[in-house]
Parts: C-alpha cells; structure tokens; sequence
C-alpha cells in the first residue's frame, strides 16, 4: 500500500470527524437558513466546515488540490485532490432530520483512491482506501449477493429528481420489478448499498462532491459506481450505485424507452 495514500487516509479520517463534530454544534442549535442560486439551503455550518477540512488538510498536505461545495476549487501540484461536502444532506440537516453526513473523497492522478462519510447524528461512519476494505465504522463490509431484481431492495432521493432526469417511467419500471423501494437519499443510499442492506441506489441532481467518497467505499465493498450511460465520470449529474450482480439490468433500464 502507498504510504502516501495512507497518510491522507488517515487525516482524512481525522479531519472528516472534527469537521462533523463542528457541525453538529449548529445541528443541536439553532441557525439562519440562506438559499444559494439555485434554491438549495446553506448554513454557516456548511461553509465553517469545510473551511475547517480545507485548513486541516492544505497545512498538512500543502501541495494538494481542492474542490468543495462551498469554496469550490483550488488547484494543486502533487496530484492529490481533496473532493469535499461538508454538509451532505443540508434539506435534512435544517429540518432537524439526522440523516447527513461530511464526506471526503481521496483522488489521485484523476483516481478516487479513499472516502470517509462521517454521520455524527446517528454515530455512524463509512470509509475505504484502495485495496484495504470498505469498512462501517470498525466492521469490514460488503455488498449483497442479490442476483434477482425482484428481491431487490432500491434506493432513491425524490420522484421530483427522476421528473427532472425525463426518467419517470423508468423510475416506476423499477418500482414495478423490485420487492422494495425507500427514499432513503443522499450519501445513505449508497452505503447501505455498500453494507449489504440493499442492491441498487438510483439518483440524479449529484455534483463531484456527492459522490466522490462514495465511489472508492462502494467499490471496496464490491459494488459497482457509475453514471447512467455506464461511464466513471463523477462530473454528471446522474448515479448508479450497486451490488455489481444488478447493474447492467439497472442500465438497461434507464436506457429503455418510455411504454
């Protein structure tokens, strides 16, 4: 294993739960509520966040690369990027809802090499590194081994987002093929694909910074992460997530024509 990689990992690790725990000051208070251009909330829980992380990081990774949700991006020289989302999650976190999270994602010459999701609301959290484990909290997990849609369990943020994406019919194929559907959105759809407590997380609206730290867990874990056209590339807005024995039939899907 790169020592390098470790490193980061680690600090990673380490910056991701002060971070979290940053927020979770403002999370158990109160706070103003402001609307970005378009439309989604912001807190000051968001932008002190990641100004922590970012700090936290750059002192000790000053060559180093950043994007963030609310700083956006800074370019580096090591061939490290910092992908980061202080707050995934902002519409629960304002409405009292505990399921977000802060999430950082490791790249490295363009490859997503480790992830940590910090949950601090509900004490839970995700990490990999490349070639070491998906883990959920200390326990090593892994994704289920579902090979039949209709025992599958899918994932998803809003029916609005598939109306969006011009993908409703596809959205109720899946719902007619599958045995279960839960609108469990953001970051926690995904990892509980990764945990092995459902097959398939289905979303669109994402930046990079909603799933750059999702990819390398969900891989570790033996998943399969990608656009809805099949590629890598985390800059689209859409996302499939899955346990890898249903993601073809996944695209299929969301490739097929209205009925």
């Amino acid at each position: 294993m790169r020592a390098d990689w470790r490193n980061r990992y680690d600090a990673a690790l380490s910056a991701a739960a002060a971070a979290s725990r940053l927020a979770m000051q403002y999370f158990d208070g109160t706070f103003t509520v402001e609307r970005k251009a378009d439309e989604s909330p912001v807190t000051i829980a968001d932008r002190e966040a990641e100004t922590l992380l970012r700090k936290t990081l750059s002192t000790a990774f000053p060559d180093d690369g950043f994007l963030g949700e609310e700083h956006g991006a800074e370019p580096g020289t090591s061939g490290f990027r910092w992908i980061i989302d202080p707050i995934d999650g902002t519409r629960n976190f304002v409405r009292g809802i505990p399921i977000w999270g802060t999430l950082v994602g490791l790249e490295y010459e363009k490859e997503l090499v480790a992830g940590v999701i910090e949950a601090p609301a509900i004490g839970h959290r995700w990490h990999a590194l490349r070639g070491n484990g998906a883990f959920h909290n200390e326990r090593r997990v892994r994704v289920s081994d579902v090979t039949d849609l209709s025992k599958s369990t899918i994932f998803y943020t809003s029916l609005p987002w598939f109306q969006k994406a011009d993908r409703v019919d596809q959205f109720l194929e899946f719902t007619r093929r599958s045995e279960v559907q839960r609108g469990f959105g953001d970051f926690y759809g995904h990892v509980l694909v990764a945990q092995g407590s459902g097959e398939l997380m289905v979303e669109y609206g994402v930046h990079a910074w909603d799933v750059a730290a999702i990819k390398p867990i969900v891989e570790e874990a033996g998943g399969r992460f990608s656009a809805w056209d099949g590629s890598q590339d985390i800059e689209r807005p859409d996302v499939l997530v899955s346990n890898g024995h249903l993601h073809d039939e996944a695209l299929r899907i969301l490739a097929s024509k209205p009925r």
